[in-house]
């Protein structure tokens, strides 16, 4: 048994963080077409243009699972933030209930 260190430790902001991460992807990444678009005129090869827009054709073909996974994923993050907080805040809540002490003096 550990001496005054939790046993359940979880990084709440981290985890927080890695959500709005999750989050950040998923938007960058179906945003490629209006990037490599944006491009088009300073690029001026066809060829890469081609290249690009071939890229962006497949890359729509496999992005809907990635999205939803990483729609999951954020999800879960929300989700054990959430559970954790409200865990830690009822084992607060039972904590300080035991550590009131009755006052048994008589009042005046």
């Amino acid at each position: 048994m550990s001496k005054g260190k939790s046993d359940l430790a979880l990084p709440l902001t981290e985890m927080e963080d890695y959500g709005r991460r999750l989050r950040s992807l998923k938007t960058r990444m179906n945003h490629t077409k209006k990037l490599f678009e944006s491009y088009r005129d300073d690029i001026g090869d066809g060829g890469v243009n081609d290249a690009l827009s071939d890229f962006e054709s497949n890359w729509e073909d496999g992005r809907e699972d990635i999205t939803q996974q990483l729609d999951a994923l954020a999800g879960m993050s929300d989700a054990v933030v959430r559970e954790f907080k409200k865990l830690e805040d009822e084992l607060t809540k039972q904590v300080n209930e035991k550590m009131k002490v009755e006052d048994k003096r008589e009042k005046k």
